[in-house]
């Protein structure tokens, strides 16, 4: 399946910290989202699902996540339909092997073009 993986004005990775939610392009958006650092060891962070503005808003408070944010955290998303998202997690969870989550859909996954 292939998504549309967003980026920020410019073209560049958002910055999980500072990307803004209250953006209109958030409205009603719902998909898959992926959260990594980068440097010279990066490493994925979390994936998930759901309505993007209120699971990054959540995420910008969780101290295991921000564990990390020396690093620099970015991120990305891609919208997903409802009936597809848990089979795309499960895909991004078993390709990127985040550090935060360990609990993914018991379902088969569903392979998408990567960011």
């Amino acid at each position: 399946m292939i998504v549309q993986w967003n980026k920020c004005q410019g073209g560049g990775w958002c910055n999980l910290l500072t990307v803004d939610l209250e953006h209109e392009h958030f409205n009603s958006m719902e998909g898959v989202y992926i959260i990594w650092y980068g440097g010279d060891n990066p490493a994925t962070v979390r994936v998930g699902q759901g309505f993007i503005r209120d699971r990054l808003a959540s995420h910008r408070e969780d101290l295991d996540i921000l564990t990390y944010k020396q690093f620099g955290l970015y991120v990305t998303w891609a919208q997903v339909a409802a009936n597809q998202r848990d089979g795309v997690e499960r895909y991004l969870a078993e390709r990127f092997n985040p550090k935060v989550g360990s609990r993914f859909p018991e379902v088969d996954p569903i392979e998408v073009n990567l960011p």
